[in-house]
């Protein structure tokens, strides 16, 4: 099964943002789902827990588990058995560092539930969620919100925090990932 054109896929993706601003000047991001679950399922004392999730936060969650539904059925259903959709240069830079696994839709060495019982796996979930974490907090977005809704709306702040997360990325890139697998 082959994967979608560039030129179908991107449109798409670019026609969610004035779709979100015409049902409601909605903008486009994931990154704060993770608070509108814990205001919707944890009872909390904190302030920044209680607030009306409903309003502000429901069609958040219904999005992120169509990402979820979407993924899954992907994977299990249209994948058809596909190697890892990266190119061979990439390939070669990963077996550099001790990645040779591409048979799957990721690298078996990185994503799976042995890699992550390993002290290099602990490391690299929680860790790498920690510095997501902050980052989207600090940033006030994830990389889709400010990337697709940010910088479409020609705002400054997602400028800054696009350039912010790919240096961010290129200096874990080289100089991060590579002790943690040991190269």
């Amino acid at each position: 099964m082959n994967t979608w054109p560039w030129y179908v896929a991107g449109p798409l993706i670019g026609l969610f943002v004035p779709a979100l601003l015409l049902v409601g000047n909605r903008s486009f991001g994931v990154s704060s789902n993770f608070r509108h679950l814990c205001a919707a399922v944890l009872p909390s004392r904190s302030a920044f827990f209680r607030y009306n999730w409903r309003s502000v936060g429901a069609w958040n969650l219904a999005f992120a588990l169509g990402i979820v539904v979407g993924g899954a059925l992907a994977a299990n259903f249209l994948g058809g058995g596909v190697a890892t959709g990266i190119s061979a240069g990439a390939q070669a830079s990963m077996r550099e560092l001790g990645v040779s696994d591409f048979r799957g839709l990721v690298p078996h060495e990185l994503f799976s539930w042995q890699s992550l019982t390993t002290l290099r796996g602990i490391v690299m979930i929680v860790g790498g969620g920690f510095l997501v974490g902050f980052g989207t907090a600090y940033a006030g977005g994830c990389t889709s919100g400010h990337a697709i809704s940010g910088l479409s709306n020609l705002q400054l702040p997602s400028l800054i925090a696009v350039i912010g997360f790919f240096a961010g990325g290129l200096l874990a890139t080289f100089f991060i990932l590579p002790p943690l697998l040991g190269a």
